[in-house]
């Protein structure tokens, strides 16, 4: 069996594919809503730009800055598991998820919290973002401990 047959070899094969796609896909998505957010400041929309809907603008932002970063580093993730083709193999599952999982709940806390604000409070939604936080944490603490145990790159 060659190392192209190895059940395990295509399934991080795959996960790098999921991730480029994610990333690429997604810094759209967040390249459109910064776009999208500089014409409502264009257009001076007062929905957005108005005093009492500056909760709004701030989750905004911070939903497009945010999502523009976990799109970078679902790049980046892909890069590393084809940088280091023995390390996570078999044990990139729970990395893998945790920063798809983050990448959904961090930016999409943001923007969901900014859709319906009470007062100066964010939406309910923006409990979402802790926990797409922790799912950061554990993503990037996995992936900096098996880059540390693998070998030299390929």
């Amino acid at each position: 069996m060659t190392s192209d047959d190895d059940p395990k070899q295509r399934g991080r094969r795959a996960c790098e594919r999921l991730h480029l796609q994610w990333g690429w896909w997604s810094l759209l998505f967040f390249l459109v809503l910064g776009n999208s957010l500089e014409a409502f400041h264009g257009f001076k929309l007062g929905w957005y730009l108005d005093v009492g809907n500056e909760t709004r603008r701030l989750m905004w932002t911070l939903a497009h800055s945010h999502g523009t970063l976990f799109a970078l580093l679902n790049i980046a993730f892909a890069l590393t598991l084809r940088s280091f083709p023995a390390i996570l193999v078999g044990r990139h599952r729970v990395p893998s998820r945790s920063l798809l999982g983050a990448s959904l709940l961090l930016p999409g806390g943001f923007l969901l919290g900014g859709i319906a604000i009470h007062s100066a409070d964010p939406g309910p939604a923006i409990l979402l973002v802790p926990l797409g936080g922790a799912l950061l944490f554990l993503a990037v603490f996995l992936t900096a401990l098996e880059v540390t145990r693998s070998r030299d790159p390929a």
